[in-house]
């Protein structure tokens, strides 16, 4: 077995050591998205900032979502419109932050109808709500929505059953992938900021002065972070984390489960996204091509089980199959299903017993007797502005003076988001898949490859990821498992179930060098 390699700042060992021998103007607890916004705004502000996730960073909710970045169509319908622009805003500036991991995505809405007759009353409902959608911001992206006909709806969704087909219409959003944003956010919080993040951190308890101020952390293993301001941004887990804080158990958080299922593209052959309307719900899927594959989902139901652990059910997968096979010519079935993912999204408890659905998705910052900030409710498009808020907060607690410049995100470039100069020496897929992911940090898995060309095979079968991707999780984005390269820093999980496993041992074993493990821990990482 070779020595580990080199270690880099974005490393385990010298945060946990900075953990314990530094005090911190902010601390953060959860590495999902808004934890990650928080950290990467509190630094990007001059201030000491560290994080702390139990887990991998991206491992909850931020992982598994729709991976849309969007303004919320259906939020019109609830008369949510400043939400709606507020969404809208944060798209185009992720769009602008992080143009190599966000890219603009067409939808089409087909609208079903008898004998080839749409219904006027839904037609004047979308019309109007895609109008107001260009209005309070859509146009930002420099492209209007548009009606189709039906023969340019099946040009785009061919399986679609055009004896049901009355008309479309085409607008757009973003997408992007989650884990792999929430992860760039944190680098960037601390390559270029100096912030200090670790994973698989767990928090035991709140440290309090002889005031009953928070001021740090204990983890699980003891060490003790010393903080002036604590915030708790961990979203599902956020009652938990308050109840180590406060003397009664919260009860703020609704969880909401929502499942995606991943299929063979040939089995739905769309090119742009699509909505498929559930009437029975009253709600809607999407469709959406990724690569080879494309992704359906998703559900929305109250959740009550193990918030550890979501699963995806073969009941939920009939939902969304059904969903589907409604509006198509060529049904899809369980078989058919190549991965699926579950995840909570952390709503806000309301007044009322409304549907899990018709809860907003607006955000709370809340602040307990002791100072620590929680927040709360938001979605993955707002976590700039999430963030925003949170940091002011800790701001207005600390006192004028600490932080050395007001919020910078709104223009504040992620890692990877300066233009990349030259071809790579890669044939062109290959540096278009490496670009997408890891934008001008591209050049340095392309010298990985000239250096070792075997780190240029595929490191699961049907997908194109590379050998050569693992090993630079393991130097340089703090993966510590099998399971955050199979499932988080790559997405063969979610996209080739059955292909990960069969690849897990020569994973493993190409980690194993690189992270130190003994043939003991390479075998217990393949077996769970």
């Amino acid at each position: 077995m070779t020595a580990p390699r080199t270690r880099t700042a974005f490393d385990r060992d010298q945060a946990r050591a900075r953990l314990g021998a530094e005090s911190f103007d902010v601390l953060v607890i959860g590495g999902g998205i808004t934890g990650a916004g928080v950290a990467l705004d509190a630094a990007a502000r001059g201030l000491r900032t560290a994080l702390v996730e139990r887990d991998d960073f991206a491992s909850g909710t931020s992982s598994k979502s729709s991976k849309l970045v969007h303004g919320g169509l259906r939020y019109l319908q609830q008369k949510e419109y400043f939400l709606v622009y507020e969404n809208l805003a944060e798209r185009q500036r992720l769009l602008n932050n992080a143009p190599h991991l966000v890219s603009v995505l067409p939808f089409l809405i087909p609208l079903f109808g008898r004998s080839g007759v749409v219904n006027k009353t839904v037609a004047k409902a979308y019309r109007t709500a895609l109008f107001l959608y260009d209005v309070t911001g859509g146009l930002r992206i420099g492209k209007r929505h548009k009606r189709l006909t039906i023969d340019e709806a099946i040009a785009h969704m061919p399986t679609l059953n055009r004896d049901l087909l009355a008309a479309g219409f085409l607008y757009y959003d973003a997408q992007a992938d989650d884990a792999r944003l929430t992860l760039t956010i944190t680098r960037t919080a601390v390559l270029d900021h100096g912030a200090v993040a670790l994973n698989y951190a767990p928090v035991a308890g709140v440290l309090k002065d002889g005031s009953g101020n928070a001021r740090g952390v204990a983890l699980a293993d003891g060490l003790e972070i010393q903080a002036d301001v604590v915030v708790n941004a961990t979203g599902v887990w956020a009652d938990n984390v308050r109840a180590l804080d406060e003397a009664t158990h919260p009860d703020t958080i609704r969880p909401a489960k929502g499942i995606h299922i991943a299929l063979p593209w040939d089995k739905v052959r769309c090119d742009i996204a699509t909505v498929v309307p559930v009437p029975k719900d009253r709600r809607s899927i999407f469709v959406v091509p990724w690569g080879d594959r494309v992704y359906l989902g998703t559900t929305d139901t109250d959740y009550t089980g193990p918030i550890d652990d979501p699963q995806c059910t073969p009941e939920d997968v009939d939902y969304i199959i059904n969903a589907l096979n409604m509006f198509v010519t060529e049904p899809v079935s369980a078989s058919d299903v190549l991965g699926t993912w579950a995840g909570l999204r952390p709503l806000i408890k309301q007044a009322g017993n409304e549907r899990t659905a018709d809860l907003s998705r607006r955000h709370s910052v809340n602040t307990s007797a002791s100072g620590m900030i929680t927040v709360t409710g938001g979605k993955l498009t707002t976590y700039r502005k999430m963030a925003e808020d949170t940091v002011d907060a800790a701001v207005k607690q600390l006192g004028r003076g600490r932080a050395t410049r007001k919020c910078p995100t709104k223009r504040l470039p992620l890692r990877g988001a300066a233009p990349t100069e030259g071809d790579l020496g890669l044939p062109g897929d290959v540096a278009a898949h490496l670009r997408s992911r890891f934008g001008s940090e591209a050049r340095v898995v392309a010298a990985m490859l000239e250096a070792d060309p075997e780190l240029g095979r595929p490191l699961v079968a049907t997908l194109p990821y590379l050998r050569a991707e693992a090993v630079y999780a393991a130097r340089y984005e703090m993966a510590h498992t099998l399971d955050d390269v199979l499932s988080r820093r790559t997405r063969a999980v979610l996209l080739a179930r059955d292909a990960a496993d069969a690849a897990a041992a020569d994973v493993a074993n190409l980690l194993a060098s690189e992270l130190g493990w003994t043939p003991e821990e390479t075998d217990h990482q393949v077996r769970t």
